[in-house]
């Protein structure tokens, strides 16, 4: 486990996937509950609703993750544990 985030230039790309993919989810999420809802069946807002839940959480775990890349950049050297990872 150690391994995946050991270089900071993938840590910095999986935080853009999740940040968007937050951000994409949290944007469905509030479509779907709260101006599409008369339209939509009850599992689909169930959904939407839990879409409102799920995007904040992973634009979180991408905002932490984006700190941790940075924090690692501003180590000397971090440009070798990316060429031997």
């Amino acid at each position: 486990m150690e391994s995946l985030f050991a270089c900071p230039r993938r840590n910095l790309a999986m935080s853009s996937t999740l940040l968007g993919s937050g951000l994409g989810l949290l944007a469905v999420g509030i479509v779907g509950a709260y101006f599409v809802d008369a339209r939509l069946t009850l599992p689909a807002i169930v959904a939407a609703h839990a879409f409102t839940i799920l995007g904040p959480i992973l634009l979180k775990l991408g905002y932490v993750l984006r700190l941790i890349a940075q924090h690692q950049m501003r180590k000397e050297g971090w440009e070798a544990c990316c060429v031997a990872g």
